[in-house]
């Protein structure tokens, strides 16, 4: 297993420490923020943290690897940046998944995964990089789950649906089977998806039917 640096200092973070200590063989060395974030005192969950700025110095890529589990501002364009600048320092990430999510052995899961309790993740789906997956969701057989995205709890992916880049689903949110789901598709709480979505176009309701903002526009 390796010793972690687990980017950033909100809730996600904490429980992400709280995830790795309790369900993992992981071992969690430091927090990391950029310089202008750190905190005084530099210490947080018991763990010391470290500006972004210096990591390199202080906790090397060939010794320690990285983990950030971040929310989904921006349409999840702000984790990705995030992941790309640790990546463009040398760092290799690891994933969390909950030994309570149903994962068969021949999953595709790619890194900075963050896969909580009560996932259950069909066969012949691959996960993308830098997924988070929020707990009790059901991603169907035979589809396809791009990078960067965010499904909060309780959604349900049929079958076969192919979901791009930069995705975001509300709670309870449903997608019918064969649907694609474009580029920084917003699927709202409890919406029904019934048909192919428009890339960086809000879905609301049931059926679900394409709002007049734009996903890219919203502050969130």
């Amino acid at each position: 297993m390796a010793n972690i640096i687990i980017f950033g200092l909100r809730d996600i973070a904490s429980l992400a420490h709280f995830y790795l200590t309790h369900d993992s063989g992981h071992e969690v060395a430091a927090f990391c923020v950029d310089g202008d974030y750190l905190p005084e005192p530099a210490v947080f969950e018991g763990k010391p943290v470290v500006a972004f700025e210096e990591v390199v110095d202080i906790y090397p890529p060939e010794d320690f690897m990285f983990f950030a589990p971040m929310s989904e501002r921006n349409m999840n364009q702000l984790r990705a940046e995030t992941y790309q600048r640790i990546k463009d320092l040398g760092y290799r990430f690891i994933s969390y998944v909950s030994s309570r999510a149903t994962v068969f052995p021949e999953a595709q899961i790619g890194e900075n995964c963050f896969i909580l309790e009560d996932n259950t993740i069909q066969p012949f789906t691959p996960i993308g990089n830098n997924v988070v997956m929020w707990s009790g969701n059901h991603i169907g057989h035979h589809g396809m789950v791009g990078d960067h995205v965010f499904f909060t709890s309780h959604v349900v992916l049929s079958g076969h649906c192919v979901v791009e880049p930069y995705c975001f689903f509300g709670v309870n949110s449903t997608i019918r089977n064969a649907v694609k789901v474009a580029e920084g598709s917003l699927i709202a709480m409890s919406a029904s998806v019934v048909k192919d979505t428009e890339p960086w176009g809000v879905y609301k309701g049931v059926p679900a039917k394409k709002a007049r903002v734009s996903s890219k526009d919203l502050n969130f």
